[in-house]
């Protein structure tokens, strides 16, 4: 039964969010209700069970459609390839002991989620409560709304003005009610909680079912060890999750309850516990450390804050309060991507308050509870979003071919034994007992063990993982996006300005630039340390001034304001100033692309000090002050990878104070001051780690907020770029009036004449319209954010084109960032993306495997999060992750072939109305195959990465082949030790003691031949339990030694894991394990084979299976070796049988390949005259970022 979305019945939940769901409304029926009952009476509870497993059927039978607005039971379904179903139900508030009149209630604002939220007259509230965050039901617009989240609606003005007193105390009670507390509460789970939710798992529900099985079947000894062992394993699996949850528990607990001071509106100010806080609610940051208990908008003053245990960002950020803007946009679409400046998060750290000229340090409550950045992430970790990858898709399938293997070994035995007259009950037993055989129920977890043994060894290795699914992914990577980490800057020994030149061996003279360098930065002192941006603290450093961070800094004309005050240090040049104090700032903005702060000269006039992006703080300069050589000199230190940052100032008015200038004022009519020069090095391990995976064919790309030519050069430098391949700049430019816009494309080369190495256009050096013969890879585009913006948005049909030989990135705003790697996914890469955690947190969050650098263990960020800052992680995350995905494929071959081994052993028996024995079952079971998926998964990466990935399927060829040839093998061997033991000379179907008897007649007199006849005869009468048979024993010996012919061959080493014989475990179990069973081969000990169910059989009928088993090795050996993993066959046949593949970058490539006109060199294309000649062929594509009237450049 599916959804049929009527009008009014179906909407959708957090649309176009990431946990954005299908929401369906029912209502319970008394009758309905009552049949349920009567089926769980009836079925002794299986169908609650069921129910319990699917809880969208007993939605569906249980209650009836209707309205969302009627609904007492609503029906969710998330919007990803899982669908998966949850079902909630719906509760009522009341608010009447709040609301005693018209005039209590909050409907006097009546744009509030609160009023509309409250019905009237009964004054209640509809909620549902889904993953820990509440929604209410909006009476007005008919849906369920999110609450505990100060509404977006809101306008810059709009939240000084209806904020900025406070809440009164009957709408902070209103507001408490309907959010619920401001906590985020994981309580620890409780042990017999855990334990029955782990014994309902399907995987022991099975157990259940067999355990049942084999006790009605009389094998008590392997009933009871599976129970013992089901037993251990629930222990540990609770005792884990106890764990975790107990650690998770302590992880929170802390901003549950801290004590904050928030404002009454014409109460004043009120001391209270924060559970109680509410979205609205006016906060006080006092100085000091200070915790925050939830994510709050800064409305004045301005905070220093540690958020490295949040977003894994290790420098204190700077936030400043939201402009007092009047207009009629959003807050959060006026601030644009640099709200996030404003806003403090729940669960970061207040290390620093400045109070403005306004007096105290205030806060507007955004988020609570777990709606908060905090809440985010513990909702990340207790609801892990599902990864729909192939290996897991594929093994649910190949679950369901067994299911149907397992229906005929059903079909079959039944026809067996009921034709040869077997009682009912015993063929229904012998029938169920092959669904035990055929379908393995450790399959699932025995795909998990390579994740967890390689998280293990991340873990030890620094890498940290929110999120194991991941691992086996980050197998798959083919690319890997870079943001500047590879990096690190250092002053350098001159600087470039119109008027000052300075040798190296000399500080810098007392100038406004000196003056900039020293106070545009964001610098703190923390724990008597100076703190902030690398950048900012090297070009500080070469001040050689300090940092006096003063609490109370008197100014003249105004009262006593927090400052901060930088000072002539010891080996600092002579300056005619004691000191300069910063006044306010204005912190860096990846959108504006610059920062600016307010400085004085004690005793002075403020100035504005501005520093940036060259081309961006150029156009904010007055024309006069720019250099006529700017671009020239620009492109000269861009060009040799230089880290160039443009400098300006202004004279602001004595009178006015700081805190009421805007941004727009203070970064106008500036005064070019000249450019920053800072030497890039890279890192010793960058170059190394991008050769590495360019030689395992993984596309490395550059995606920074630099210059282009900057990143142009240092992809150069890093070896991204080869020095043989071309690089083409692509420009993207609205066309100033119209709707249209162009692209140009200009082929960049090296000038070998001029010394300076600059970069110059073809086109420029008399060559218009030339085209050159390039070949896929051989050369690289690279652009701005603003081209990317451009080109999405107007040349959607080219996007797919450029990004296919993309390297270089540059100026790319946070929300770029994020939709190229989207892009790029659409193409079908597997993406990776390394960077800081910060302001990279949407691209590490929508990656395959995004890959915080931080020092923090689990991260908001990202999946990943390594504790050494350096790209090296990368292919170490890379080999892991191939060796789990490769170990996983093992560990399911080798689970499959282990099953249907037995399975087919168990039903040539039964041809013979025998089976194999408990002890039989036990060996092989526990012995064999227990031990060996414990430690085959122990195999290591190995260290180098090979040019290409390991099978992203359970379905490809070559695994299937594998699979089938080997089961082929196996049943092949059993049949043929089945037949022709039948054919043996001393075979006898009633006597399981000929063979011996036979061999002992020619070796002993007559007399003792008797005597031991007697004594067998008399053990068979004792003990003979009518397993024992040479059909039996020969099969059985056969399929458990051929389980650890299988196992050896299955463990793949190199090319992704390490040669098998460095796994000492492993080669030592399979060792013993085989010599054990040569023993019962060989031993012909009377007590043991009586336990085991064996039977004595001659010495050269054991050789001769000894060599049975030898040609199944080496045929199966040969076989995987020479076909399965012979890479160049696979090549071969698919170019035999021209196999294209399903790529869509690859489909890509090859349709460039054979375009004569693909890359255009110094052209430009207009967007209202290119015909979209490719779309249909490679597919449209549209991304909802830009779809939206985002312009952030």
């Amino acid at each position: 039964m599916g959804e049929n979305p009527a009008k009014n019945h179906y909407a959708q939940l957090n649309q176009g969010e990431e946990n954005e769901m299908d929401i369906f409304g029912y209502k319970t029926q008394g009758c309905r209700r009552a049949l349920c009952i009567a089926g769980y009476i009836l079925s002794c509870g299986a169908l609650r069970l069921l129910f319990y497993w699917k809880p969208e059927w007993h939605v569906w039978i249980s209650c009836i459609q209707c309205s969302l607005e009627e609904a007492d039971i609503v029906l969710l379904r998330t919007t990803d390839d899982f669908r998966t179903y949850s079902r909630k139900t719906v509760t009522w508030i009341s608010m009447s002991a709040f609301i005693k009149s018209r005039s209590d209630n909050p409907a006097i604002e009546e744009d509030s989620i609160f009023s509309k939220a409250i019905m009237k007259p009964s004054l209640l509230v509809k909620t549902i409560q889904v993953q820990k965050i509440r929604y209410v039901w909006n009476v007005y617009a008919k849906q369920f709304q999110k609450i505990g989240v100060l509404e977006d609606h809101y306008t810059c003005s709009a939240i000084h003005d209806k904020f900025g007193s406070g809440l009164t105390c009957n709408e902070q009670n209103v507001r408490r009610v309907i959010c619920g507390p401001n906590t985020i509460d994981v309580p620890v789970i409780p042990i017999w909680k855990l334990l029955i939710k782990e014994v309902l798992n399907p995987f022991y529900v099975f157990q259940l079912f067999s355990v049942c099985l084999w006790f009605a079947e009389d094998y008590m000894e392997y009933a009871n060890a599976i129970i013992f062992m089901s037993l251990l394993s629930i222990f540990l699996t609770v005792y884990d999750l106890r764990k975790q949850s107990i650690k998770l528990h302590r992880l929170v607990e802390s901003h549950n309850n801290v004590m904050v001071t928030v404002c009454r509106n014409k109460e004043g100010f009120q001391e209270l516990e924060s559970h109680h806080l509410v979205p609205g609610d006016m906060l006080i940051l006092k100085e000091g450390k200070t915790l925050l208990p939830c994510d709050a908008i800064l409305v004045s003053g301005q905070c220093t804050v540690n958020e490295s245990m949040l977003t894994g960002e290790s420098i204190p950020v700077t936030k400043i309060h939201l402009p007092r803007a009047d207009n009629f946009q959003p807050w959060r679409v006026y601030c644009a991507e640099d709200y996030r400046k404003h806003v403090l998060l729940c669960g970061t750290e207040v290390i620093q308050t400045k109070a403005d000229d306004r007096g105290v340090v205030k806060a507007v409550v955004l988020r609570t509870g777990f709606n908060t950045a905090k809440g985010d992430l513990v909702r990340s970790i207790l609801y892990p979003k599902p990864m729909n990858f192939k290996l897991y898709r594929d093994a649910l399938r190949f679950l369901m071919c067994l299911i149907a293997f397992a229906a005929i070994g059903m079909i079959y035995t039944v026809c067996v034994f009921a034709l040869n007259g077997e009682e009912t009950g015993e063929v229904v037993k012998k029938a169920l007992d092959v669904i035990t055989i055929a379908v393995p129920p450790a399959l699932p977890a025995a795909l998990t063990t390579g994740v967890i043994y390689t998280q293990q060894r991340l873990k030890k290795k620094g890498i940290f993982c929110i999120s194991p699914q991941r691992i086996n992914m980050c197998g798959q990577l083919n690319l890997v996006c870079f943001d500047k980490v590879m990096a690190m800057w250092w002053l350098c020994p001159h600087c470039f300005q119109d008027i000052y030149s300075f040798p190296a061996d000399h500080g810098l003279p007392w100038s406004p630039v000196f003056k900039a360098l020293a106070v545009c930065h964001s610098l703190i002192v923390w724990e008597d340390k100076i703190q902030g941006d690398p950048l900012d603290m090297k070009m500080f450093e070469a001040t050689n001034w300090v940092i006096d961070d003063s609490s109370g800094h008197q100014n003249a004309g105004q009262g006593p304001t927090h400052a901060t005050v930088v000072r002539p240090g010891l080996k600092a040049t002579t300056a005619p100033v004691e000191g300069i104090t910063i006044l306010h700032q204005f912190p860096f903005s990846s959108a504006l692309q610059r920062m600016s702060v307010i400085a004085q000269e004690i005793g002075g006039d403020p100035q504005a000090f501005i520093k940036g992006a060259p081309e961006t703080v150029a156009t904010l300069c007055r024309a006069e002050t720019v250099p006529s050589n700017f671009e020239s000199k620009l492109l000269l230190y861009t060009a040799q990878g230089f880290r160039v940052i443009g400098l300006a100032c202004k004279s602001l008015q004595a009178g006015k104070l700081p805190a009421a200038l805007t941004r727009e004022e203070v970064e106008s009519d500036l005064t070019f001051l000249g450019l920053l020069i800072m030497e890039n090095r890279l890192k010793r391990e960058t170059k190394p780690v991008l050769e590495e995976l360019t030689a395992a064919r993984i596309r490395s790309v550059m995606v920074t907020g630099d210059n282009i030519q900057t990143a142009i050069t240092v992809a150069k430098n890093a070896g991204m770029i080869a020095p043989t391949h071309r690089v083409i700049l692509v420009e993207a430019n609205k066309e100033p009036g119209s709707f249209s816009a162009s692209v140009t494309w200009k082929s960049l080369q090296e000038n070998k004449i001029e010394d300076c190495r600059s970069l110059v256009s073809i086109s420029e050096a008399g060559f218009p319209g030339i085209r050159l013969a390039l070949g896929s890879g051989q050369y690289h585009f690279a652009m701005s954010g603003k081209s990317y913006q451009i080109v999405a948005q107007h040349f959607r049909h080219l996007l797919p084109k450029l990004l296919l030989n993309g390297t270089v990135f540059a100026r790319m705003s946070p929300s770029q960032k994020s939709s190229l790697v989207e892009e790029f996914q659409k193409l079908d890469y597997f993406v990776g993306m390394c960077g800081d955690g910060a302001n990279d947190c949407g691209a590490l969050k929508v990656a395959h495997a995004g890959i915080s650098l931080s020092e923090q263990e689990a991260s908001v960020a990202s999946p990943f999060t390594s504790r050494t800052p350096s790209i090296a992680c990368v292919p170490e995350l890379i080999r892991e992750g191939r060796a789990a995905l490769v170990t996983s494929f093992c560990m399911f071959k080798y689970m499959a072939l282990y099953s249907i081994i037995q399975y087919l052993g168990v039903l040539l028996l039964y041809w013979q109305l025998n089976a194999f024995g408990n002890y039989q079952f036990l060996f092989q079971d526990l012995a064999i195959t227990t031990v060996i998926g414990v430690t085959m998964s122990f195999t290591r990466a190995y260290p180098k990465l090979v040019p290409y990935r390991p099978p992203s399927q359970l379905t490809s060829p070559p695994l299937l082949l594998s699979v089938v040839l080997n089961i082929l093998f196996s049943l092949s061997m059993q049949i043929f030790g089945f037949v022709v033991v039948q054919e043996q000379p001393w075979y006898s179907k009633t006597n399981i003691h000929s063979a011996c008897l036979s061999v002992n007649n020619h070796e002993r007199n007559s007399s003792s031949s008797l005597g031991l006849h007697g004594v067998r005869d008399g053990a068979q009468e004792q003990i003979d339990n009518g397993f024992k048979s040479y059909e039996n024993t020969t099969v059985w010996l056969l399929s458990t030694i051929n389980c650890l012919i299988v196992a050896l061959v299955f463990s793949k080493g190199k090319p992704f894991r390490q040669p098998i014989y460095t796994n000492y475990v492993f080669m030592l179990v399979l060792t013993v394990q085989l010599g054990i069973c040569l023993f019962l081969v060989f031993a012909d000990i009377d007590d043991l084979y009586s336990k085991m169910d064996l039977v004595c059989t001659p010495t050269t009928w054991r050789i001769s299976m000894v060599g049975m088993l030898a040609v199944t090795l080496a045929v199966s050996f040969l076989v995987e070796e020479a076909v399965i993993e012979n890479r160049p066959l696979w090549l071969l046949l698919k170019k035999t049988f021209r196999y294209r593949s399903k790529s869509h970058y690859k489909r890509l490539q090859q349709v460039l390949e054979q375009d004569p006109a693909w890359p255009p060199l110094n052209e430009t294309f207009f967007s209202d005259s290119v015909a979209v000649t490719v779309e249909g062929n490679m597919g449209g594509h549209s991304n909802p970022t830009f779809d939206s009237s985002e312009d952030s450049l």
